[in-house]
């Protein structure tokens, strides 16, 4: 694959963060995602909180398996360490990083079918060791380097471009995070980027993983009338709140609407997806609760987004595994290998 470095302009008077650097400092390399992919407005997100943040590029670690959603990482933070594992395999390669390096800020960038289908156990286990990462899925329903299969998150009923119609029951992320322990589940749109930058940066800054599903359509293979992902069934289940305008399908689809609102978003085949926004007053320390909200509100065709669940006080997985504070690089040969002895008194723990 040839990557199209992105030209660079520096002109006078360019807004900086406390670190000197501009919003460009933090952009990647020009996506090659079909134009109007909702992954590209993930990356204008993902650039705009690190910006704000002022992370510096070298102390991030950017992961990601394959599909779509794993080319993210080429697009954000060029200066950034960077690691693209095989289908599925991307949390175990997070494992490794921050075991050999606490100090690195790791971001997972994955889809519904790098997560829910072939890498489902290793999502798991990322989310009940709780490492420290941001594991963020770029969810459209479909394998769109294949060519618009359904993927483990296209609910049952819904159509694919060809007109099968999907006769096994979707895996929800969110729902799944907090049953499995999670320690921060959310979700988001693509076009919401007054919601999304916030929700990455809660992610960024949680001590654990911090899970985030955003709903990000597939222009090519799965916006059509049919596609719960396009949600089309909606319209004659809801009043709209607030309407979106049509968008052209060359452009990104973007929305804003206020916390305890519902959008009907349309989308480039002009059917629709219901988005519901949390309400000010929601208690998302609460379990339970989140899962009878996410329950409550599935029934009613509505896609919950906000921040569902959060809990800072579960051990993360450094505290766990009681991983090294000093990162593996900086230790002498010694501290690396200690002798046979070491692993003799090991052996015997393990009895």
């Amino acid at each position: 694959m040839t990557w199209i470095t992105k030209p660079k302009v520096d002109w006078a008077g360019q807004q900086r963060n406390p670190l000197g650097l501009t919003i460009r400092d933090y952009e990647g390399v020009m996506s090659t995602l079909c134009a109007g992919c909702g992954h590209d407005s993930v990356t204008a997100a993902l650039v705009q909180a690190f910006w704000e943040m002022a992370i510096r590029p070298e102390q991030v670690i950017k992961l990601s398996g394959i599909g779509c959603s794993s080319k993210t990482p080429a697009y954000f933070l060029g200066g950034a360490h960077g690691f693209n594992s095989v289908h599925g395999r991307m949390p175990s390669i997070a494992t490794g990083a921050l075991a050999a390096h606490r100090d690195l800020i790791a971001v997972g960038i994955s889809g519904d079918g790098d997560s829910l289908s072939i890498g489902m156990g290793q999502f798991a286990h990322a989310v009940r060791r709780n490492i420290n990462v941001l594991y963020l899925i770029e969810n459209n329903g479909v394998y769109g380097l294949t060519k618009g299969q359904f993927s483990a998150s296209a609910d049952c009923g819904s159509k694919s471009k060809r007109g099968v119609e999907s006769r096994q029951q979707a895996i929800d992320p969110v729902a799944t995070a907090i049953t499995l322990g999670g320690s921060f589940a959310a979700r988001s749109f693509s076009g919401d980027k007054k919601q999304l930058v916030p929700l990455i940066k809660a992610g960024l800054s949680h001590p654990g993983c911090a899970v985030i599903d955003v709903i990000s359509p597939c222009v090519t293979f799965n916006d059509h009338e049919g596609s719960t992902k396009s949600y089309a069934f909606t319209r004659a289940h809801h009043e709209a709140v607030t309407e979106a305008d049509l968008v052209e399908p060359a452009e990104a689809i973007e929305t804003e609407y206020d916390w305890g609102d519902a959008v009907n978003v349309t989308v480039h085949d002009g059917s629709t997806i219901r988005f519901k926004k949390l309400e000010p007053d929601y208690d998302w320390s609460s379990r339970a609760g989140a899962l009878q909200y996410l329950e409550h509100h599935r029934e009613r065709g509505e896609v919950v987004t906000g921040l569902l669940y959060r809990d800072a006080d579960q051990p993360d997985f450094h505290t766990i595994a009681k991983t090294a504070k000093q990162p593996l690089r900086d230790m002498e040969y010694e501290q690396l290998c200690p002798g046979s002895d070491a692993l003799t008194s090991l052996q015997d723990r393990l009895r």
